[in-house]
């Protein structure tokens, strides 16, 4: 016991001044000694104050005192320089705004394409650091960039009506993720704020396993009008239809579709009433497809649906050919924090060619497709039309116009890639 309350006197026996002086003298000798030298003073340092060793060394290693030059840590001088951030934005416009984990994919893809057809001559360093860029260095990079659009607040649409006994009901968890030709349906309407009288709505078609998306405007949402541009997209699927899954409004939930799935051997299900999720797969769509592209307004003529279509007759081939996509592979809970593990992005296309499940002739008409296609020519023809589109809801009475947003995120009406 004595011995102990000894050493602890020793311990104490510095006082705060009385280390720092320690301290100070000793930096001196540290900073000019050899790596041996070092280790000897730095083991009497901790042995006369007894301080933790890495502590010990960090003080020692510190300014001898003030105005004496130390340690500098200079930044490391970064590596993309002005003339990259142009070209990143041009192509992320191309690419209607992908995040960095999507749009690394489409710049590898895309810039040897157009590269190839001659529409595109980017400076060998430009063009090396494009192909080399990070997925969160591309994030930083168009941090400034994305800062400037403005949220959408995003509508509640009401639920539709329940569902009658005849179809099954199909949660999220339950897909058949593996085989191409099950897909999720929903309509979007464009009432513009306006709930009153007919107005046009958008059939949004989504693949579960391979993302390809189609989409159809019709005049009303009517049973009529519905099957028939979903007639319409399955005879435009590069697959077979096996499923269709559905939420629970009339326009899906009759008599007439039933009888033509049981005709057609089609799978119909449909999702819980008042459970969006169970049918993820194409609600994430509604926003990224059509809202993105043709907004929040209302459309109710006849010319609007026509050029409505026109526009989705571009876009169908923009995005399920060029636009990389993530599936979610699975996901861990622990307590209240779910982590998400999603797949490596990669487009419609390349999916359905990675199929086994699908015809080698469907796929060689695809690829000979895909080869006729050219993705600025289809962005500018997207713009055009939405050029058009817009100067239509212009033209109507006043009592229109204040449905039109303040400023339209997604397909921005600018020229791409102008500066190459």
């Amino acid at each position: 016991m004595e011995e102990g309350r000894q050493m602890r006197g020793e311990e104490m026996a510095l006082t705060v001044k009385q280390r720092q002086a320690v301290m100070q003298e000793l930096r001196k000798q540290y900073h000019h000694a050899s790596k041996k030298e070092k280790s000897r003073i730095l083991d009497g340092f901790v042995d006369l104050t007894h301080l933790n060793r890495s502590y010990a060394r960090s003080t020692l290693r510190a300014k001898v005192a003030q105005g004496s030059r130390g340690p500098v840590h200079r930044p490391r001088a970064s590596m993309y320089t002005a003339a990259v951030l142009p070209a990143l934005t041009e192509f992320w416009h191309l690419s209607d705004r992908l995040c960095g984990k999507r749009l690394i994919p489409f710049l590898r893809r895309m810039i040897p394409f157009l590269e190839t057809r001659g529409q595109l001559n980017l400076a060998p360093a430009v063009r090396g650091l494009l192909l080399h860029m990070s997925p969160a260095t591309c994030d930083r990079l168009l941090s400034e960039v994305r800062r400037k659009g403005e949220p959408w607040e995003h509508p509640h649409p009401r639920p539709g009506m329940l569902l009658l006994r005849q179809v099954p009901v199909q949660t999220a968890a339950e897909w058949n993720r593996t085989r191409p030709g099950f897909v999720a349906v929903d309509l979007v309407t464009h009432e513009g704020s306006v709930a009153g009288g007919e107005y046009a709505c958008t059939l949004d078609v989504t693949d579960v396993a391979t993302g390809w998306t189609e989409t159809r405007a019709v005049r009303n949402k009517s049973q009529e009008h519905v099957f028939a541009a979903l007639s319409s997209i399955r005879s435009n699927l590069p697959f077979p239809l096996l499923g269709i899954h559905s939420d629970n409004g009339s326009e899906f939930m009759n008599g007439h579709l039933i009888r033509y799935c049981q005709h057609e051997h089609i799978t119909l299900t449909r999702s819980r009433p008042y459970r969006k999720n169970d049918n993820c797969f194409v609600e994430q769509k509604n926003w990224s497809i059509v809202r993105k592209t043709v907004w929040y307004l209302r459309y109710d003529t006849e010319e609007e649906v026509l050029l409505m279509n026109k526009i989705y007759q571009s876009l169908r081939l923009f995005t399920n050919f060029f636009l990389p996509v993530m599936q979610l592979t699975h996901k861990i809970r622990q307590g209240a924090k779910v982590t998400r593990a999603y797949d490596t992005p990669c487009t419609p296309f390349d999916r359905v060619l990675a199929s086994p499940c699908i015809s080698e002739q469907a796929k060689e008409a695809l690829r000979a497709q895909y080869q006729k296609l050219d993705p600025v020519a289809l962005h500018d023809t997207i713009l055009q039309d939405q050029r058009c589109l817009q100067d239509l809801v212009l033209a109507k009475k006043h009592d229109q116009l204040h449905i039109i947003p303040r400023k339209a995120r997604g397909w921005q009406l600018h020229p791409v890639l102008s500066r190459f």
